[in-house]
């Protein structure tokens, strides 16, 4: 009986520490959606001077229209980026995302060369057979985001300017519109999409009098591409990680609500077990009295 009482003891002590490792990890998790949440708000209004130097710039008679073009060239590969995770607790997280890769790129005429953010990213697209350029680390926390787009803009732009890709397109995850999901999602980068350069030089600019750029027209419009680009993989990159710990959150949840359940289940069975130790006990005294008298 003893023994029974011991080791339920020792299953609750266990389960109220496991108790104490999901109420840190959910207060983590729900910290950091914050920051990256956060991060991808305050984007948000960079991005637009960023688009209103573009408008200034493709209005200038010196500059012509961006190429939009999506044949694919002799001998040029497309450029993939992906992000994934390599933290675990978030289910099917790099699954759901390599499978929807994998699914797109087959759209997509001639070779392709993939830089990708995760190493479980990485093993599941070497599963597909696709052809891997480049890894780069998962950043855990804001600022490590920047040196992790900084990377990748160096490396597409190296790959770009040598000739060796014609388009660059993004996949990541971002938040679903129900708390703890996620969907996949994809976006070309380059080409610059036409319609977007049509939406944007239909913008109405703030005064009557157009700015103009400071040098070569063509020199600072490249200039603000750059940006464009880098505004467009740190807000992927962000909504990523915001959507890894969303999941993380949610299954945090799912297993505090199942601990609770099983610690009331076991103090219920351990109190029980013990009364019933009490009761043997007193009735093994009270039958002694009884012989005795």
């Amino acid at each position: 009986m003893s023994d029974s009482i011991e080791t339920l003891r020792h299953r609750i002590d266990g389960t109220v520490d496991l108790q104490s490792v999901v109420h840190t990890m959910k207060a983590l998790s729900a910290s950091n959606i914050g920051q990256y949440e956060r991060a991808v708000h305050a984007l948000e209004a960079y991005y637009h001077t960023v688009e209103l130097g573009l408008v200034a710039c493709l209005r200038q008679p010196d500059v012509p229209l961006l190429a939009t073009e999506t044949q694919h060239k002799s001998g040029m590969a497309t450029g993939v980026i992906v992000f994934g995770t390599d933290q675990g607790l978030v289910g099917q997280f790099n699954d759901v995302l390599a499978e929807f890769v994998t699914h797109a790129l087959t759209g997509l005429p001639g070779d392709k060369l993939v830089w990708v953010v995760g190493e479980r990213m990485r093993d599941r697209l070497e599963d597909a057979e696709l052809p891997l350029t480049g890894l780069f680390n998962v950043p855990n926390s804001v600022s490590a985001v920047t040196a992790l787009i900084g990377q990748l803009v160096v490396a597409t732009e190296s790959a770009r300017e040598r000739g060796k890709i014609s388009g660059l397109y993004l996949f990541h995850n971002r938040p679903g519109a129900v708390s703890g999901h996620y969907e996949p999602v994809t976006q070309r980068l380059l080409p610059l999409d036409a319609e977007w350069q049509r939406k944007l030089l239909a913008q109405p600019w703030l005064t009557d009098k157009l700015p103009e750029p400071l040098g070569s027209s063509p020199k600072t419009l490249a200039a603000l591409i750059r940006e464009y680009l880098f505004v467009s993989l740190f807000r992927a990159c962000a909504e990523s990680l915001a959507s890894e710990n969303a999941s993380r959150l949610a299954t945090m949840q799912r297993a505090e609500k199942n601990i609770g359940e099983m610690l009331e289940g076991l103090t219920h069975s351990y109190h029980q077990l013990r009364q019933e130790g009490i009761d043997a006990e007193l009735f093994d005294v009270v039958a002694g009295f009884g012989s005795a008298s």
